[in-house]
């Protein structure tokens, strides 16, 4: 057979068994009316220790460490009355994932309203499992901008044929209960996240938020629920073979040298006290992107929290931090940051090395711009995966480096020490002009200069590569010590890395 004529019968053989399945271009919902929540044990709690004359002021509360990010989010589901609303891009089907799972399950059975919305690219066949808690008569879940086919080959075939729409994908991170609380950040569901895992666990940080900021995360929950690309799970499937009670015996995750996890009202109330007199007051906005974009083929245009957080960049006096699992400038933004440097404003950016990183194609991105930014002004610091700020997170040296691997996945920024930003935004191409994001603005100098430490505690010697030119070469230093190529890496890893930087996929990193 020729191969014109190959090439054709497989294009026809491709569109015919992409075609077998089917979704509608666009769902429309019927949107229910805005009604102001009930009062309920969170509100309560938070009107008890509202200081006076803050009316208007949110109240926050820094997760650093995987306890604090699961304990605080279980003790919001034991404590929930009327709703728990849930928007991630990740949620594992591992001991946390489920645990998690199963205690939604319970807050359903007690007439809690649940709705969870999931971006579709990471749920690994997991459709029987969300068909089976859709069909509980008080939960609800949504995928945003599923691939028709739902396993196998095909599935990528299906990617392939819509790559321009398929390629959106909703990387938004929240969790908000009876409106009254919210927990936004960086972390997805899933035993990594929350310093339980025995391959590999993240730096991370999320925020616990109170106050009138959470009618704004609550808004934009909506705006993604009731999108065109937002499709009701049991149109992807109708298979309901899980039987959801065995979930109700799973056993909490248990922490090596941290307290037992929440559960029952009465103890998560108890941690929900103990945390408010720890919470601080200020002014904070919340910024999300579109959930469809108005050009799905317009991928040259910042988004709005990219532009957002250009606008803050661009308002800075003096400094300038940044924490960023993956970290990608194209020509425009280098522009823009040196024309900052150049002012005098100082630019520190922490993000992951070759040796912490879990994707190599994402460090490849970086890797491929690291010497502009350097020569931009941009000052360098790689995470070193030994570094001691595992074990300070999780308290259990088998979670760390050697015995497992430790890498950054935190998203946060600090203006001029004055504002900060922690959200799912990674400063990479593909947060900028792909995905959905939602960035949470802080005005708060405490929050601030909490920030601050842990980003300069992170940024140094033990815990960090300083990264510098010399000879116009990117060396990397520690002490007195200095590499001329990425420590801690094999060769075969770096050749790749280099083979990577060929390809024009520096935007889908």
């Amino acid at each position: 057979m020729p191969m014109q004529q190959r090439i054709s019968f497989i294009l026809l053989l491709t569109t015919i068994l992409t075609g077998c399945t089917s979704l509608p271009e666009k769902v429309t919902h019927v949107t229910d009316p805005v009604i102001s929540q009930p009062n309920s044990t969170l509100s309560e709690l938070i009107d008890t220790y509202r200081p006076e004359h803050s009316a208007k002021m949110s109240a926050y509360l820094l997760q650093e460490s995987g306890w604090d990010a699961l304990s605080q989010r279980l003790a919001l589901v034991e404590t929930a009355k009327h709703s728990i609303d849930i928007q991630y891009y990740i949620w594992n089907n591992d001991t946390s994932g489920l645990y998690l799972a199963s205690r939604l399950l319970v807050a359903a059975n007690r007439g809690v309203r649940v709705r969870v919305m999931l971006d579709d690219f990471n749920l690994n066949e997991r459709d029987d499992l969300l068909v089976s808690f859709d069909n509980h008569p008080n939960i609800e879940i949504r995928l945003f901008n599923p691939v028709p086919t739902r396993s196998g080959l095909m599935r990528w075939l299906n990617m392939g044929s819509d790559f321009s729409r398929l390629n959106r994908r909703m990387h938004n991170k929240s969790f908000t209960v009876d409106g009254a609380m919210s927990v936004v950040g960086g972390r997805n569901i899933g035993d990594e996240y929350f310093d339980l895992s025995d391959e590999i666990n993240f730096r991370d940080r999320d925020v616990l938020v109170a106050g009138p900021v959470v009618a704004e995360i609550q808004a934009s929950f909506s705006e993604y629920w009731n999108s065109t690309w937002s499709y009701p799970v049991n149109l992807l499937s109708d298979t309901t073979s899980i039987d959801l009670a065995t979930l109700e015996n799973i056993k909490p995750p248990h922490y090596q040298h941290y307290p037992d996890l929440p559960e029952g009202s009465k103890i998560a109330n108890q941690l929900l006290n103990d945390l408010m007199g720890e919470l601080s007051w200020g002014h904070a906005y919340f910024v999300s992107d579109r959930p469809v974009p108005e050009d799905a083929n317009e991928t040259n245009e910042p988004k709005a929290t990219a532009r957002l957080l250009s606008e803050l960049a661009q308002q800075a006096k003096q400094e300038i931090l940044l924490e960023s699992a993956y970290l990608i400038f194209d020509d425009r933004q280098l522009t823009a940051l040196q024309k900052l440097t150049d002012k005098g404003v100082q630019i520190k950016a922490l993000t992951n090395s070759m040796a912490s990183n879990d994707l190599l194609p994402n460090h490849s991105g970086y890797a491929g711009r690291r010497h502009d930014m350097l020569e931009n002004g941009v000052q360098l610091f790689e995470l070193k995966p030994e570094t001691i700020l595992c074990e300070k997170s999780t308290r259990d040296p088998s979670k760390c480096a050697p015995t497992a691997s430790y890498g950054l996945h935190a998203k946060s920024a600090v203006y001029d020490r004055k504002i900060a930003t922690i959200g799912s935004f990674n400063f990479n191409l593909r947060s900028t002009y792909l995905n959905t994001e939602s960035v949470l603005v802080i005005e708060n100098q405490e929050i601030a200069q909490h920030l601050v430490e842990a980003m300069e505690e992170a940024i140094n010697e033990d815990n960090s590569w300083r990264l510098s030119l010399h000879e116009d070469q990117v060396r990397w230093y520690s002490g007195e010590k200095s590499w001329e190529s990425e420590p801690e890496t094999g060769q075969w890893e770096r050749i790749k890395s280099h083979f990577l930087q060929l390809l024009p996929i520096e935007k889908y990193l």
